[in-house]
């Protein structure tokens, strides 16, 4: 996380945003996209309809689940504002937000009680951090057995250099009473009847002051768009998006565990190595998701496309550590048997992506799968095979490509 000047808080928070508008009218979508969904439906439409946003894959219009066409990951190491995915929870969602009247409520177990403008936000010191943001459902549409949920392809994630102050030091602000034990942090959006339960997610204590956990304003240089959280969202990096509330607009410190239903019954996985379970099982304990896992890509190539038999090929990719960062790349243009080391792009930070990029050749004519898999920091190294539960939570197999010589 890198301190910076206060030129952008003053331009994206302060200068050009007296508010944001979702209105919009939802017209024809565009053509469809293929998306490679082993219990199909494959075929997903495209939509620019939605503000702030440029051609999205529309896999659901309320509450706005859109997710980012992969070509996008080819053009950069940063997904841009407009093609950056979105997922919401709950259909009610504001459609404008009055900068100016915006607070942030901070409460619960604090010794003083604190009620902040977007000009107070902007007084606290700024950070950057690079920060990747993936959807815990990422690839579900790619399980099998099928499981219920958002049938999302490879796109339900982006990374982008993330702008705005730390948790901690709103939280020292207001002063931590002895005894808390967890944050909470609820948004804007709200369900659809009285009885459904808010949106709400919580860290401990510990992980809200580490320093790392921040509060963003903005996105890649510019302000947030409403999709993606406007006018403040968390950013908790290194662990899945249920956590980075966006809107965000009230936090309470606890001194109890959150028992509230989106802690206590959703968003948990089994309490197994890469929480997987076989299809069927049942019985198993189950802990709240967290820290991501390992996972790379590549970006320049499709599905059944051609390639010249004996000659070099040009790779690349991204790909990421999880909760921590890249410490290598591997590809194997043999289905695995052999398997060499990609050449790494530059570092933006532990939490972000990592370009990456190869020569592989495929000497003989006929079908060939290339297969490229990360190895984080710490040790851990994509699985050769897809883990498998029951809500269809943190894919991350080894990704194989099938290709053609010619």
């Amino acid at each position: 996380m890198v301190t910076t000047q206060g030129g952008l808080r003053r331009r994206t928070v302060l200068g050009g945003v007296g508010a944001a508008c979702l209105a919009s009218s939802l017209g024809q979508a565009e053509p469809t996209v293929m998306l490679p969904l082993g219990g199909g439906p494959e075929a997903r439409r495209l939509t620019t309809a939605f503000p702030e946003k440029g051609s999205m894959i529309l896999q659901r219009m309320r509450p706005p689940l859109l997710e980012t066409p992969f070509e996008v990951f080819d053009q950069g190491v940063f997904t841009p504002n407009d093609r950056f995915f979105v997922r919401w929870h709950w259909s009610v969602i504001p459609e404008s937000v009055d900068a100016g009247a915006f607070r942030l409520s901070v409460r619960g177990q604090v010794n003083k009680a604190l009620s902040l403008s977007l000009h107070d936000m902007a007084a606290f010191s700024q950070v950057e951090l690079a920060a990747v943001n993936q959807c815990s459902g990422n690839s579900r549409g790619l399980f099998m057995p099928r499981v219920p949920g958002a049938q999302w392809g490879n796109g339900a994630m982006g990374n982008a250099r993330w702008t705005g102050v730390r948790l901690r030091d709103v939280l020292d602000r207001a002063g931590v009473k002895a005894g808390a034990v967890q944050v909470r942090f609820n948004g804007m959006d709200a369900p659809v009847v009285p009885d459904a339960p808010d949106f709400m997610k919580s860290l401990g204590i510990d992980h809200a002051r580490d320093g790392e956990v921040m509060i963003a304003y903005a996105m890649n240089g510019t302000q947030l768009p409403l999709l993606n959280g406007f006018p403040l969202r968390l950013i908790v990096p290194g662990w899945y998006s249920t956590y980075w509330v966006k809107m965000l607009n009230d936090i309470e410190v606890l001194d109890r565990v959150d028992d509230q239903y989106w802690m206590k019954t959703a968003y948990r996985i089994p309490d197994t190595p890469n929480g997987r379970v076989k299809p069927g099982d049942t019985g198993f304990k189950t802990v709240p998701i967290s820290k991501m896992n390992p996972r790379s890509f590549i970006t320049n190539l499709t599905s059944g496309q051609r390639i010249a038999a004996g000659a070099p090929a040009a790779v690349r990719g991204i790909a990421f550590g999880g909760d921590c960062g890249v410490a290598r790349v591997d590809i194997s243009a043999d289905t695995g048997k052999t398997w060499h080391a990609a050449v790494l792009g530059g570092d933006e930070g532990k939490f972000g992506f990592r370009r990456w990029n190869a020569t592989i050749s495929v000497s003989a004519k006929g079908s060939e799968t290339v297969m490229v898999r990360c190895t984080n920091t710490a040790g851990v190294v994509q699985p050769p095979e897809a883990n498998w539960n029951p809500a269809g939570f943190m894919q991350n197999g080894i990704e194989s490509l099938p290709l053609i010589a010619t």
